[in-house]
């Protein structure tokens, strides 16, 4: 397709989320971001053919099936056949399948603003869609990852009320970094919901702990004046929110022995806290810095603001 105009593209941002992952499934608040470093970019060229997938990546294979089955499914909502859709979707992507960045809601948005382009999905329903097609990979979605790929701003999610876009006043050296280990967001899921189910009061303790921490880190992003490398009480206040966080994905049994020696590594290499990102058991890991992490680190370091 080379020499081929496009009838059209979009690049769909990933995702972050600095705090309220699993609990947001119950009706509190996430914080969450896009991540412009990393994104999806789909293609359609136009042509009398049947509908095919062109991949540029990696794992080329196993990403067809996954595409093919999340517009199997599109198609069934919509209740149209595959054949009405003629042509080539071409689609390149930089986010890690089960890393906690949104790969899924990447694909599911991307698809979703193509077919909105087709006529397909009206511009009101765009969020409920995609979200509906990402129940295909997480069995129940909060939709915590589509609001805000679809909506390429930082927001504060609620299940409930949808959400609001999040006014930064203030941002800290936030970087993530890849643990070595896909984790499977269905499967942390469930983990948690047999968890929540064996031991409800403690359940209940997780889920409030992690409703401090993103009351409070929701505060300290609102604050003036943090940026000044004097105010060292905000940092304190960082480090205990973000490890708060962290806890919660530990007592939830979703830190492997593999994410746990990455976050070791972090800290020893000078971060002052770690977190899981994402639904846990792998994925990427959140670390915060006085300064820029030191280039020696053994794994790339994406800084959260100020990507491009």
């Amino acid at each position: 397709m080379q020499n081929a105009k496009p009838l059209f593209q979009v690049e769909v941002p990933g995702k972050w989320i600095l705090a309220g992952e699993h609990a947001v499934l119950r009706g509190s608040e996430a914080l969450v971001f896009p991540l412009e470093s990393k994104h999806l970019k789909l293609i359609y060229y136009a042509s009398a053919k049947a509908l095919k997938i062109s991949i540029h990546e990696q794992k080329k294979q196993e990403l067809e099936v996954i595409i093919w089955s999340v517009l199997e499914r599109a198609f069934k909502l919509l209740k149209i056949d595959r054949s009405q859709i003629s042509g080539t979707l071409e689609m390149h992507s930089s986010i890690v399948l089960g890393g906690g960045m949104g790969a899924s809601a990447t694909l599911c948005v991307a698809l979703t603003e193509w077919l909105n382009y087709l006529g397909y999905v009206k511009p009101a329903e765009m969020f409920t869609f995609a979200r509906d097609l990402e129940n295909l990979f997480h069995g129940e979605s909060s939709g915590v990852d589509v609001a805000v790929t679809l909506n390429r701003k930082p927001l504060v999610f609620t299940r409930e009320h949808g959400f609001s876009e999040l006014l930064l006043k203030t941002k800290k050296n936030l970087y993530l970094s890849y643990s070595g280990e896909r984790g499977v967001t269905k499967d942390c899921i469930e983990k948690v919901k047999t968890f929540s189910l064996i031991h409800p009061e403690i359940a209940k303790a997780i889920d409030s702990q992690m409703i401090e921490a993103v009351s409070e880190l929701k505060d300290l992003l609102s604050e003036v004046g943090q940026n000044n490398p004097s105010v060292k009480s905000s940092h304190s206040k960082w480090i205990a929110a973000i490890k708060k966080s962290n806890q919660c994905f530990e007592q939830w049994g979703l830190i492997t022995d593999v994410v746990r020696e990455h976050q070791k590594i972090l800290t020893e290499s000078g971060a002052l806290a770690v977190k899981l990102t994402g639904s846990g058991g792998g994925g990427y890991v959140l670390s915060l810095w006085e300064s820029s992490p030191p280039s020696s680190l053994p794994f790339e370091m994406i800084a959260c603001f100020n990507e491009k």
